[in-house]
């Protein structure tokens, strides 16, 4: 039962220092996490590479059309290198979500589990957005400390219906850039 006590105290810690962005609007965050800062920026257009294959949309057709990882984010808030594997002294790792479609308003939710700790929540973050075309919304977890070795996932969830995961890994050691 000690095998787990470790990372789940460091999971905990995550928590804490968890944050998310969002082109033109406020962001909200709920959970156990901190108040998340707000951001802005100009609707940018989905990342192709990563895609992952949108599950649901909401009644105006809002949705979510790609779920991207990566370590660092250009002025847009989209990722600028994805990324599925990353080193365990990595401090923050962001997900940004392209969204497609219209919506006044709409419920984004990130959840970040640790798998090899039965599935242990890290995080959840939501942010209600409002989109009038392609825009990018960015979720975003730190850790000032090394993060647990083993997988993980990030799950998206579009007004209470799962829209996108993402599985990833941190190992130990140092990663080769890109």
């Amino acid at each position: 039962m000690h095998r787990y006590a470790q990372p789940l105290a460091l999971c905990c810690a995550i928590a804490l220092l968890c944050g998310c962005h969002r082109h033109n609007g406020t962001a909200t965050a709920t959970g156990t996490a901190a108040p998340a800062k707000a951001q802005s920026s100009k609707p940018a257009p989905a990342p192709a590479a990563s895609a992952a294959k949108p599950l649901a949309a909401n009644d105006n057709g809002l949705r979510v059309a790609t779920l991207t990882l990566g370590t660092a984010i250009d002025a847009g808030y989209a990722v600028t290198a994805p990324a599925t594997r990353f080193g365990t002294d990595t401090h923050t790792i962001y997900a940004s979500v392209a969204t497609t479609g219209r919506a006044a308003s709409a419920k984004l939710e990130a959840r970040w589990r640790y798998l090899e700790g039965q599935g242990v929540l890290v995080n959840e973050l939501g942010q209600t957005i409002s989109a009038d075309g392609p825009a990018v919304t960015t979720f975003e977890v730190q850790n000032p400390n090394r993060w647990p070795a083993g997988k993980y996932v990030v799950e998206i969830s579009l007004n209470g219906k799962p829209a996108a995961q993402r599985d990833f890994e941190m190992v130990d050691g140092a990663l080769e850039k890109n």
